[in-house]
Formats: C-alpha cells, structure tokens, sequence
C-alpha cells in the first residue's frame, strides 16, 4: 500500500462512515476499480484501523454527550436507580442496541468475511442501501425528539445494524432508517446512529490491535497506516458536523439515488 492510497481510503472512509453510501462497500470497491494489488492482510487492519480513526472523529465531536451519558449512566447505576433520567436511560439503549449486531457478528462471520471478497456481492448491498434510505423517507413519521426514544426503538435500531454486518449495506444508513422508521426525526435518528458507532467501532479497534502486531512488516508500513488513521479523524469530523446541519433541512433521497446509481455501475462492471 503507498501513501497516496493510504490518504485517499482515509478520505473516502472518513466521508462514507457516516455519510449513508456505505463506507465497507467503497473500501472494497475502490482497489477493485482502480486495481489497487493490496495484500489482504494489510487491507484487513488498514480497514479497520481507519474506521478507529473515524471512531476517534465521533468521541471528539460527541465527547460531552458521551461525557454525560457515561456519568448518568454510572450515577444511575450508584444510585440504583439506572433509569431515572433520559441520559442514564440512553446509556442502556447504547448498549442495547448494540447487542444483536454483536452476537449475529459472530454467528454469520464466515458469509460477512464471503462478501468482503465479492465486489459482485457489494454492488448488490449498495442497491439495498438505497432501498432502505427511501423507506426511511416513505414510512418513517419524523415526529420524535432524541429524548423521546423507548428501549424497543433502540433494540429496532439495533437490529437494522446488523445489515451493515455486510459490505455495501451503510452503517449508518441502516440505523438511520431504523430510527426513522420508529418515528424519530433525521437528526435525532443521526445522532444515535453516531452515538451506537462508539461501542461497535471499540470492539473492532481492540480486534485490529491485536491484529496489527501480527503483521509481518509492520514497522514498514506505520507510517501509511498512520498518515490514513489521520486522514479519517479530520475528515470524518468534518463530515458528521455537515451531515448533521444537511439532515436538518433535507432527505436522504439524494443518497439513495447516488447508492443506486453506483450499485448498479458496479454491478455491470462485475459481469464484464
């Protein structure tokens, strides 16, 4: 992997992470267009270790509603009485919520690890990204705040995250439309579909750690690895911050009809 690869996966990771077109499904497709010859083990803990970046991008821009969740939520718990205010009470939905991509993680691990391999495959998630951005729009009522959010919306939410289990399907997408779906308004939908990153993006940052010792050249390849991580804190704090101030004005229709288009280019491509 050179440098210029390096910045340029961290800026489409950066972007992608939270903008809803699929960061897993551009991370895979980009070598594949430009036939970029990485070795897998090296495109495995770049991967990862760029969406920490990103990870590191959502606790900067969020670091004092995760202050105050963490403090409520320990408040709560000191107090015995975890669910007396909507911050505490959030904390558990957190964690709720990221329960069934967790333990469906485990279970479909070999056809995830399949479809990371499949262009084909995430061309095809990229379609159904789409799908779910424009039932966001079509169904979801958009009345409810952040603070109106009950356990079964985030258990909901939670389970929408396991389609970005697969590459192509948006992570944020997703949970986006999950929100939506049990009425919450796009911001509030967005911001707990950030939030829930923290937890998932932890859980695979401790997974790259130990991988990345493993790699053989490592010392060869920090400085890439380094120069990508950075790209994608700068960038997706830059990106959440637009994301959020877009969602409050606009759909996702627009989304849905970029994750279409490139779906369905991709797709064609693959069948050459």
């Amino acid at each position: 992997m050179t440098i210029i690869q390096s910045i340029i996966l961290g800026i489409i990771q950066g972007i992608t992470e939270f903008v809803p077109i699929s960061s897993s499904g551009h991370l895979v497709l980009t070598p594949f267009v430009f036939g970029w010859q990485i070795p897998p083990a090296h495109s495995w803990v770049f991967n990862v270790l760029i969406q920490v970046g990103t990870l590191v991008a959502v606790i900067i821009y969020f670091w004092r509603d995760l202050l105050n969740i963490a403090l409520a939520f320990l408040e709560g718990l000191q107090r015995r009485q975890p669910f007396a205010t909507m911050q505490s009470r959030l904390g558990w939905y957190l964690i709720l919520a990221t329960i069934p991509a967790t333990f469906l993680g485990l279970v479909l691990k070999d056809a995830v690890e399949a479809a990371f391999d499949s262009p084909r495959a995430t061309a095809a998630f990229l379609l159904l990204t789409a799908i779910l951005l424009l039932l966001a729009e079509r169904a979801g009522k958009r009345q409810n705040e952040l603070a109106d959010l009950t356990w079964k919306d985030a258990l909901v939410i939670g389970c929408f995250q396991i389609l970005a289990l697969f590459p192509g399907v948006s992570r944020s997408g997703a949970t986006i439309t999950g929100g939506m779906l049990r009425n919450l308004d796009r911001p509030a939908a967005a911001r707990f579909s950030f939030l829930m990153s923290v937890p998932v993006m932890l859980g695979a940052g401790l997974l790259a750690t130990i991988d990345l010792f493993q790699v053989p050249d490592l010392e060869a390849l920090l400085p890439t690895l380094a120069i990508g991580f950075l790209t994608s804190i700068v960038v997706g704090f830059v990106s959440i911050h637009w994301l959020l101030r877009f969602l409050a004005r606009r759909p996702l229709y627009i989304f849905s009809v970029y994750c279409t288009l490139i779906g369905m280019v991709l797709l064609a491509l693959t069948f050459r």
